[in-house]
């Protein structure tokens, strides 16, 4: 249900592509109590030359970034959930990542039931159905 739209500052690898999906995914399951089976994650690489912070590329400075944001439906997760969610993520991405800049950005989306879904079923009519 959840999904996760990811822009990196880093050379592109499959095997880093692997390791923040997994990573996310991981976060989402434990800390937003997300399902992963229904949890998709798309990721985009941006060279760091073509990556500014601060009026500097990365680099420059010979640093990362990441900037995502995930959207969940409205009233599921708590202000606690969500700052250690973004907690955590910092945390994780920097350590696959190193040298990860300040600037880097985790954005969580809450979105209305009714306006927000998937398979063509909104998050609202779904909790209606379980019933």
């Amino acid at each position: 249900m959840p999904i996760l739209n990811v822009k990196v500052a880093a050379v592109r690898s499959q095997a880093l592509s692997k390791a923040i999906a997994s990573l996310l995914q991981d976060l989402t399951a434990r800390v937003l109590r997300k399902d992963p089976a229904v949890t998709a994650i798309a990721i985009d690489f941006v060279a760091p030359e073509d990556w500014y912070a601060g009026g500097r590329s990365l680099a420059e400075q010979r640093k990362s970034s990441v900037y995502f944001d995930i959207k969940v439906t409205d009233e599921t997760n708590t202000k606690d959930e969500k700052a250690e969610f973004i907690r955590e993520a910092f945390s994780g991405l920097a350590a696959l990542l190193g040298n990860l800049h300040e600037e880097s950005y985790i954005h969580v989306h809450d979105v209305r039931a009714a306006a927000y879904g998937y398979g063509g079923v909104t998050q609202e009519a779904r909790y209606h159905q379980r019933g």
